[in-house]
């Protein structure tokens, strides 16, 4: 069934049973029956739906269906700062803001003129090398089910043809192009990915945004003037199926945030089928919303009630691309798989980024990453694509390094396939495993090995399972294997 959660006053349910008894016994509070639910698809049910520009009707939404089953997106922070590509996308603030850091002062002292300013890097953010078509194509080898491209960042620079910057966006300077729009074009014509838009609703050295926060949002005009203005017009022009927000410094009710939600979930283009993060002003994170990002690279280790999102960068230092990196700064593939096992067991996603070059090159080390999870994604998707967290257990009991998701099978009898992740390979063949319990009618495979089955044994307390002999040309992957447990017990 297409619903996963709705909230209605203080009840959050997560199937459509709870629903329809909530809906009979509150007046039919949103003027449905229970056979015009049976009878509409999702899209037609949150069409029905009229949202108040209020914090307890806009969390009330349900999640679209798509995105839970996503699993994994891809990241894009690209923009002026990818020209001094020093430190990290926070160089200019780094460099000029309140307490700028030494190291990069000495930088733009050592390399540029004393009469340089920030905006002078923008003419040489040429973006001659970005080929959207290869970029698409690239996510779409890594498995990715969502993309998420900086439209703007906190140094106000657009990239895309802004009637709200007239001269500080790509289209006026540097590139000369609509970044924004090329993408959403080749993602949709060549993949079926998701196509979605970070925007930061302040920016550092706007003179209305510095005018609005040093009188404690007594004034608004930098939020009527450029914030809204901006979310309005990339809704309308580039329909994103994601809104992923970063409005912390100030509170929500200087954003407008529920009125533009209210407005994106009633009336804009995208109104059936957008998802929208946390990060809708100060103290909204793991709050209100959509989906909880909480805090960059969170990844609580546990089942959260709530869908969430473990945002992260390959470059453990920057989410920008940055020319003063080594190759001990980036993620392994198997510290990718690790956090992609360990988020999507815990009920999460997740969004891994990239930073292009200023003339728009993924440089390898990043291409090879994503390519190296579609790889992997290519064998063992299954466990991870329209999974939900295992009732029993996320992480085993026994096997640190096992990670769990389960998915329907209407045969099984329990009513659910079960997907051990397992991050090594174990010593001697033999995986120890506490949290599963095995029944005579319990089969273990590999995923990728065909269906020939492992051999099993069942303890007092979990089972063992002993791994086929297989020299490294013949193992189903490189790296992480899964195994596919069938009729547990538990």
């Amino acid at each position: 069934m297409w619903i996963k959660r709705i909230s209605i006053g203080q009840f959050r349910v997560h199937s459509l049973i709870p629903i329809l008894l909530i809906l009979s016994s509150s007046c039919f509070c949103f003027g449905l029956t229970e056979a015009w639910i049976r009878n509409h698809s999702e899209s037609e049910f949150l069409s029905s739906i009229r949202y108040t520009p209020d914090w307890d009707s806009i969390d009330s939404r349900p999640l679209p269906t798509w995105y839970d089953s996503a699993k994994f997106g891809i990241f894009i922070h690209w923009g002026v700062f990818s020209v001094p590509s020093y430190d990290s996308e926070w160089f200019w603030w780094y460099w000029q803001g309140t307490s700028p850091k030494p190291d990069v002062v000495s930088f733009m002292a050592g390399n540029y003129p004393p009469d340089w300013t920030y905006a002078d890097f923008a003419s040489q953010f040429t973006a001659e090398m970005y080929d959207p078509n290869h970029w698409a194509d690239l996510f779409k080898a890594s498995g990715a089910k969502y993309v998420v491209l900086t439209s703007k960042h906190h140094e106000g620079f657009a990239n895309w043809p802004t009637k709200y910057s007239f001269n500080w966006n790509s289209m006026a300077v540097g590139p000369k192009r609509d970044l924004v729009g090329e993408l959403a074009s080749a993602v949709r014509n060549r993949t079926d990915i998701k196509f979605g838009l970070y925007h930061s609703m302040f920016e550092w050295f706007n003179p209305l945004w510095k005018e609005d926060s040093s009188s404690k949002f007594a004034t608004n005009y930098f939020v009527h003037g450029k914030t809204l203005p901006e979310l309005y017009e990339i809704v309308n022009m580039y329909k994103p199926d994601i809104i992923w927000s970063d409005g912390d410094p100030a509170p929500s009710w200087y954003w407008n945030s529920t009125v533009f939600l209210a407005w994106l979930y009633n009336d804009s283009p995208v109104k059936d089928t957008v998802v929208v993060n946390d990060r809708w002003g100060n103290g909204c994170g793991c709050k209100h919303g959509g989906y909880y990002t909480c805090a960059d690279r969170y990844n609580p280790g546990h089942l959260v009630n709530h869908k969430w999102e473990n945002c992260l960068t390959i470059d453990k230092y920057s989410w920008g691309f940055r020319r003063n990196s080594n190759i001990e700064d980036f993620l392994s593939i198997e510290d990718l798989l690790s956090q992609l096992a360990s988020t999507v067991s815990c009920g999460g996603n997740m969004l891994l980024n990239v930073g292009p070059t200023h003339d728009g090159r993924i440089i390898p080390v990043f291409e090879e990453r994503l390519r190296q999870i579609g790889q992997w994604l290519a064998v063992n998707g299954e466990a991870i694509y329209s999974t939900v967290p295992w009732k029993i257990a996320q992480n085993d009991t026994l096997a640190s390094n096992v990670w769990y998701t389960a998915k329907k099978n209407a045969e099984s009898e329990t009513g659910y396939d079960i997907y051990a992740i397992v991050l090594s390979w174990p010593e001697d063949n033999v995986l120890v495993l506490g949290a599963p319990l095995a029944t005579s009618s319990t089969s273990v495979t590999m995923l990728g090995y065909g269906d020939q089955t492992l051999q099993l044994q069942k303890g007092v307390n979990g089972i063992r399972v002993k791994f086929p002999h297989l020299s490294i040309d013949k193992l189903p992957c490189k790296w992480a294997w899964v195994l596919k447990m069938v009729n547990l017990g538990n």
